[in-house]
């Protein structure tokens, strides 16, 4: 398997810089890493990233994460591993990515529920985080990056 091309976060000067900045806000707020680990694997196990399920599910082992909550990320409603702050932002991540499926994308339930495990900057932080994976979902499917390349 061959990528299409050189990642544009690497060929599109500043924008590897700009994409690493936005991370680094997102932390900023103290949210748990943990947190934004399990979403990223979870947003990008349903838009089907081979680069970011591989790196997102190696980060969390690196953590100490045990393989039960990382094996069980995309059933995670019917696993018993998982916090109800982790719960929440799985279910956000879940409707942010996947915004065409229904005519109300993120149902107010969904969103009351994180924000009542979340404050306001680690909401933020939170939403633009799944946004932030979907991108590097889209920009390596899109050009056919390869899992474990890098």
């Amino acid at each position: 398997m061959n990528a299409r091309m050189t990642n544009p976060a690497l060929v599109v000067p500043g924008a590897l810089q700009a994409l690493l900045a936005l991370g680094e806000a997102e932390r900023a707020t103290g949210i748990p890493e943990t947190v934004l680990e399990l979403v990223h694997l979870r947003a990008s196990q349903i838009n089907g990233c081979g680069v970011c399920v591989h790196m997102h599910a190696r980060a969390l082992r690196k953590a100490g994460e045990s393989d039960e909550r990382i094996d069980t990320v995309a059933g995670w409603r019917d696993a018993p591993f998982f916090t109800d702050e982790e719960r929440a932002a799985l279910a956000l991540a879940e409707a942010v990515t996947r915004l065409a499926d229904r005519s109300d994308p993120v149902q107010d339930e969904v969103f009351e529920e994180a924000a009542a495990h979340f404050d306001e900057p680690q909401l933020g932080a939170l939403i633009l985080s799944i946004a932030h994976v979907n991108l590097w979902n889209r920009v390596n499917a899109t050009t056919h990056q390869v899992a474990g390349s890098s």
